[in-house]
């Protein structure tokens, strides 16, 4: 994940070369390549010009942990734990992604997309038909707010790496799933940007934040506990 966080966005392969640091450019030992475990050893620092690694990578390596143990908690072993923990790893680089460079790229969601679809013909939810209604139903519904965005703000307020995202969103998780998201990112989009104005410099400059993030956890929210909130909004309003 982190190879991929770092290389995409400079259009380099994440395949070759093998990992090295980014200051000084030495290939990175396979003792000092193991997720947490080597970042704690070496006391966060490279090997051989001991300059400082981020924290984001014990960070990715720790949050893909998580997810992959909860999704198999909640999935069990079979097509519907494979679907989503992919689905889970693609929403993590996508997060970090757009947190530092404010792109989602095509290499990422155009891929995704396929994948979804494709997984639709071995999990139980959602069907073939539900992932290809989502597929379209997320494209038109972030197409539509992004032109809202653009009549109110007089400004692109959701760009089409946004809208790939979400059409990615819907072949995984179905049209239903889509509106539940798109509720639960705008409500964290507001909540985070608002303080964000408030307290953040670049913030109040750019008037922009990537809405890509909120898309990544309102969708992970909706994995695995979609069923909860909306059987509470159904009891709550109905």
């Amino acid at each position: 994940m982190n190879v991929c966080i770092y290389r995409i966005p400079l259009k380099k392969s994440v395949l070759f070369p093998s990992s090295f640091c980014p200051n000084c450019g030495a290939k990175i030992r396979f003792r000092d390549n193991i997720p947490i475990l080597s970042f704690i050893l070496l006391k966060g620092e490279c090997r051989k010009c001991k300059s400082k690694i981020s924290m984001q990578y014990p960070l990715v390596e720790f949050i893909t942990s998580i997810l992959i143990l909860i999704t198999y908690w909640r999935f069990g072993w079979g097509w519907e734990f494979v679907a989503k923990t992919i689905l889970c790893l693609l929403l993590i680089v996508i997060f970090f992604i757009d947190l530092q460079h404010r792109i989602i790229p095509d290499v990422v969601t155009l891929p995704g997309i396929a994948l979804g679809f494709l997984f639709s013909f071995f999990v139980k939810s959602p069907s073939v038909m539900n992932s290809l209604i989502g597929i379209f139903v997320g494209g038109v519904l972030f197409y539509l707010a992004a032109v809202l965005g653009e009549l109110l703000f007089k400004k692109e307020s959701m760009g089409g790496g946004d809208i790939k995202l979400a059409m990615m969103l819907g072949a995984f998780l179905g049209w239903q799933r889509i509106f539940l998201v798109f509720l639960i990112s705008a409500v964290l989009g507001a909540m985070v940007g608002g303080i964000a104005l408030f307290f953040s410099k670049e913030v109040k400059k750019t008037q922009m934040i990537p809405f890509g993030p909120f898309l990544a956890l309102g969708s992970i929210l909706a994995i695995f506990i979609g069923d909860t909130l909306i059987s509470a909004y159904i009891k709550t309003f109905f």
